[in-house]
C-alpha cells in the first residue's frame, strides 16, 4: 500500500489531481481539488482502493482527513466515493463534531448520505472516533469520557460537553481540563 506521495502537481480536474514524482505520475481522487495548485510541490497521504471493479488512489492533505475517510468507509453502506464526496462538503473537524453530537441533520446534508446512512454513521462511529492532533498523536475522547464517568458525571452531560471541544492540537489532558 502507498502511504504518501511527494511531488509536483501537474494536472487537476473536478475530482482528481495528478502528482509527478519525477519518473512517474499518479492520479489521485481528492475531496478538494481546488486546494492543489498546478506546479506546486506537495506531499499527500494516500489510501488505495482495490475492489473487484475498481483500483484507484485517494489523496488527502492531512492525516486527520485520511482518518475521517477511513472512519467513514468502515461504516456499512458508505463506500469510498460517498466518503470522498462527503469530505468535499465539510471538514474532518466538523464531521467528527457532528458525529459526537449525533447531528444526523448535518450528516444528511452531505452528498450521498441519506437518513439511514446518517443514523448508521452515528451508531458505528460515535464514541469510537480517534482524532489526531497537529503532531499526529491520537486524542481519544474515550479516555476523557471514562475519566469523567469516574468523577460522577452522566453520559449525556459528558457527550454534550465533548461535542463542543473541537479545537485542533489538544492532547487528552487538555481535553479533560476543558471538559
Amino acid at each position: 500500500m502507498i502511504y504518501s506521495l511527494k511531488g509536483k502537481i501537474v494536472d487537476r480536474n473536478k475530482e482528481t489531481i495528478a502528482i509527478d514524482l519525477g519518473s512517474i505520475a499518479y492520479e489521485c481522487f481528492v475531496s478538494h481539488p481546488e486546494d492543489y495548485i498546478l506546479g506546486e510541490e506537495k506531499s499527500i497521504y494516500t489510501y488505495e482502493v482495490l475492489t473487484q471493479d475498481d483500483h484507484y488512489l485517494v489523496g488527502f492533505s492531512s492525516k486527520l482527513e485520511k482518518t475521517a475517510f477511513i472512519s467513514l468507509i468502515s461504516v456499512k453502506g458508505v463506500g469510498p466515493k460517498t466518503a470522498l464526496g462527503a469530505l468535499g462538503k465539510t471538514t474532518p473537524e466538523e464531521l467528527f463534531k457532528a458525529i459526537q453530537a449525533e447531528n444526523t441533520t448535518f450528516l444528511k446534508k452531505l452528498p450521498g448520505i441519506g437518513p439511514k446512512a446518517a443514523a448508521q454513521i452515528v451508531l458505528d462511529l460515535k464514541g469510537s472516533l480517534v482524532e489526531m492532533n497537529e503532531q499526529g498523536k491520537p486524542v481519544s475522547h474515550d479516555e476523557v469520557r471514562l475519566a469523567l464517568k469516574q468523577l460522577g458525571f452522566k453520559t449525556k452531560e459528558i457527550d454534550d460537553v465533548l461535542a463542543t471541544i473541537t479545537e485542533p492540537g489538544l492532547g487528552t489532558d487538555e481535553v479533560l481540563r476543558k471538559a
